[in-house]
């Protein structure tokens, strides 16, 4: 019988026919379109009887089962697009179209930077040519450039997320590619600020008209972020009380040359503009966006600075420039707090300056220590879980609970006047 021409292909279609030229059995699946637009055909065969096959004969049956098991198949890979010029670079530019309104700012710059580094190891290799050795090939390269492990490790996860969108598209990605090791991450040394430097760090907070900004870093567990988006709305002196529910974050122009063409950001994200590239943005989950108590050195000291304050909606603005307040910038912020630790004489123990998030790392150690328990410290701390409020405890057994009650006497410090 001859194989019945379709002007647009059922998927999973089949037919069969005995050729007369041999008497074999031609099995064919349709199996889709190619990314050019062309139909995928897919062909089994097996021997015929010469002279042809009985209705009944052992042969048909035969074709028939491997038309069934090639069908089966076919419906477990997907539809695939079986264009082999695809490559690395080509698909890469289109990923980073498609998340472009899908992932938060972030992480979309993430990405970006991650399909620079992918693009200049492996960018000319083909999808369907992909071998593990071409995904270890981005991290040799990032280790020859003296970059972090955990630069790798993210760029990693940035190029498999990609080639999974690339296999969902029914780009033939070898599976064994998707399985490729993950670089080895070396080990963290970020830690808490210890009490005895907490304590010399705040001596010299206290003195400085903006000390109020540092101060709720230590006693409130405030991202850099979160600090630099809080808002005099979002502060209740009265009951004592912050509402976190944003955070500073510049957004990339859709066109630089043409900045009324807005922002780029994924649909449904919630932002205010500021001004030039900075907004106020929601936190990246539920558990961010939440309501914690104000300690009375805390509630004294904003009062404090709410006097002294520049006016803005911002309780920290930055710099005015051609008669705009702009937002605290948050690499001033971060030359700010090794001033302080310079001036308190205090550094991390390995001799490098503390980061400004390890001030975090100290407020969630110090809840621990004090007993508080642990659905009470995800809420203060704005963690979506135990499992992330662990992550940021560091216990230092030669903590005492005298040292932690002389902590408490100089959290208690006259606020700035």
């Amino acid at each position: 019988m001859a194989d019945t021409a379709m002007s647009r292909a059922e998927y999973g279609a089949g037919s069969m026919f005995q050729r007369s030229s041999d008497w074999r059995w031609i099995g064919t699946i349709e199996a889709g379109y190619t990314a050019s637009g062309a139909r995928r055909r897919l062909t089994v065969s097996t021997k015929g009887c010469t002279g042809g096959c009985a209705k009944r004969c052992p042969h048909v049956a035969a074709i028939k089962r491997k038309m069934r098991d090639k069908k089966v198949e076919v419906d477990r890979e997907g539809h695939r697009q079986v264009k082999r010029t695809t490559s690395v670079a080509k698909w890469s530019e289109m990923w980073l179209e498609d998340i472009q309104t899908k992932v938060r700012p972030s992480a979309y710059e993430t990405d970006r930077a991650a399909v620079r580094a992918i693009v200049a190891a492996i960018g000319a290799v083909k999808l369907a040519d992909l071998t593990p050795t071409d995904v270890k090939a981005v991290a040799k390269r990032l280790r020859a450039q003296k970059k972090s492990t955990s630069t790798a490790l993210r760029y990693h996860g940035s190029l498999i997320r990609m080639l999974k969108a690339a296999s969902r598209e029914g780009y033939a990605i070898p599976p064994n590619v998707l399985l490729a090791d993950k670089p080895t991450k070396a080990v963290n040394d970020r830690q808490a600020v210890s009490f005895e430097h907490s304590i010399k760090a705040l001596e010299v907070i206290a003195k400085r008209p903006n000390g109020s900004r540092w101060a709720l870093a230590f006693l409130q567990g405030l991202r850099q972020a979160e600090a630099l988006g809080l808002t005099w709305d979002q502060v209740d002196l009265d009951r004592g009380a912050l509402t976190i529910s944003w955070q500073v974050k510049s957004l990339r122009y859709v066109d630089r040359a043409d900045p009324s063409a807005g922002f780029q950001m994924p649909d449904g994200y919630e932002a205010r503009h500021l001004v030039g590239a900075t907004h106020l943005v929601r936190p990246k989950s539920q558990a961010g966006w939440r309501v914690i108590p104000l300690v009375p050195w805390a509630t004294s000291a904003l009062r404090v600075w709410r006097d002294l304050a520049p006016p803005h909606e911002l309780v920290w603005p930055g710099r005015t420039r051609r008669g705009l307040t702009w937002p605290r910038n948050p690499a001033s912020d971060r030359d700010e707090w090794e001033a302080i630790q310079t001036e308190a004489g205090i550094a991390h123990p390995t001799g490098r300056l503390y980061a400004v998030h390890e001030i975090r790392h100290g407020t969630a150690t110090l809840l621990m220590e004090l007993g508080v328990p642990e659905s009470v410290r995800i809420a203060i701390m704005g963690h979506s879980s135990i499992a992330v409020t662990r992550g940021y405890e560091f216990v230092d057994i030669e903590q005492s609970r005298k040292a932690l009650e002389q902590v408490a006497e100089r959290l208690a410090l006259t606020p700035p006047r």
